[in-house]
C-alpha cells in the first residue's frame, strides 16, 4: 500500500501550526509522510514579551535561530520529527513588511529561479501527493507568503516532468467559519488588553472552500505546537483564543479549510466539498 505523502510550503516558523496544525496532526496520526518546508527563519519577525526581546533586528539578531528551535518542538507537538527548510536553514532571509532594509542575506522576495529550483527538487523527491500553501494573496499580503504562492506554482510545473502533483491546495480561511468561531469567543478566553474584532473583513466564501479538514481530536496537539511559538503568539487562558504582537483576539480553529487550486488530478468533488486533502485520490 503506497503511504499518502503530503508537502506543506510555509513562509516563516509558526505559520505551519496556525494555518494547518490540525490537519497536519491528523495526517501523522493516520500514517502519512508529511513534510513541512520553511522558506525563511522569520528573522524579522516581532517579538512579543521582554524575555526574549533582545533576540530582534535591533538587538542581538539572533531571532531566527531561536525560531528553528521554536518550530522543532512545535512539529513534535504535531508529529512531525523536525522541521526542513528551502535550500537549508538560513538560504533566504526573512523579507519583512514593505519598507524592511535589506539584511545580510538574500531576502526571500528576491530569490529568484534559485528558490523554484530548490523547491522543484523537493518536489522531485519527496513525490507528494499534495502539496499546500497560500493563495496569490498570501492569506494577508505578506511578501513572504504571496512569493511562497508565486514560488511554489513554478516549482510544481517546474518538476512535472519529474512528478507531477495530484493535488495543489491553498490554505485560506473561511469568512463563515471564522466569523462564528469569533463570536464564540468570551472575555475568558483571553486578557484585558486583548482587542475583539467587530468584523472579519477577510476569508473565502463557502462556495470557493474545497476542503474541510474537521478533526477537533488534533486540536491538543495545535495548540500544544501553538504554544511553543512563544515570541510569535500568546494562548489565552482557555486555549480556545490566542494573540499576535497587535493584541487582536484570534480564534484557534479546529477546522481548516482549502481551496483546490490545480495539480494533475484536480478534479472537483462530485459530492461538494471534501473532507481532506487525499479523498478519492489514487495514490500511486
Amino acid at each position: 500500500m503506497t503511504v499518502p505523502r503530503l508537502l506543506f510550503v510555509h513562509a516563516h516558523p509558526d505559520d505551519e501550526t496556525m494555518n494547518n496544525g490540525v490537519t497536519i496532526a491528523r495526517y501523522v496520526a493516520e500514517g502519512a509522510e508529511v513534510t513541512v518546508l520553511t522558506c525563511t527563519l522569520g528573522e524579522e519577525g516581532e517579538v512579543i514579551g521582554d524575555r526574549w526581546s533582545q533576540l530582534g533586528v535591533d538587538g542581538a539578531d539572533q531571532l531566527g535561530g531561536y525560531r528553528i528551535g521554536e518550530l522543532t518542538r512545535a512539529l513534535r507537538h504535531l508529529g512531525v520529527s523536525e522541521p526542513r527548510f528551502l535550500g537549508g536553514a538560513g538560504c533566504w532571509r526573512d523579507s519583512g513588511m514593505p519598507g524592511t532594509p535589506p539584511r545580510r542575506r538574500p531576502a526571500f522576495v528576491d530569490s529568484g529561479a534559485e528558490a523554484v529550483e530548490q523547491l522543484a527538487d523537493v518536489i522531485a523527491e519527496l513525490r507528494p501527493h499534495a502539496v499546500v500553501t497560500y493563495d496569490p494573496e498570501g492569506g494577508y499580503g505578506h511578501p513572504d507568503h504571496i512569493r511562497a504562492h508565486h514560488v511554489t506554482v513554478a516549482a510544481l510545473d517546474a518538476a512535472a516532468a519529474r512528478w507531477p502533483v495530484p493535488r495543489f491546495y491553498w490554505t485560506v480561511v473561511s469568512s463563515s467559519a471564522f466569523r462564528e468561531a469569533v463570536a464564540g469567543l468570551g472575555p475568558q478566553d483571553g486578557q484585558p488588553d486583548w482587542v475583539r474584532l467587530d468584523d472579519v473583513p477577510f476569508g473565502y466564501p463557502d462556495d470557493r472552500i474545497s476542503a474541510v479538514v474537521d478533526a477537533p481530536e488534533h486540536l491538543p496537539a495545535k495548540v500544544a505546537a501553538m504554544r511553543a511559538h512563544a515570541t510569535q503568539m500568546t494562548l489565552g487562558p482557555t486555549g480556545r483564543a490566542f494573540t499576535l504582537s497587535n493584541r487582536i483576539m484570534l480564534p484557534v480553529l479546529d477546522r481548516e479549510h482549502y481551496v483546490l487550486a490545480g495539480g494533475a488530478a484536480a478534479a472537483p468533488a462530485a459530492s461538494g466539498v471534501r473532507t481532506g486533502l487525499l479523498d478519492g485520490l489514487d495514490l500511486r
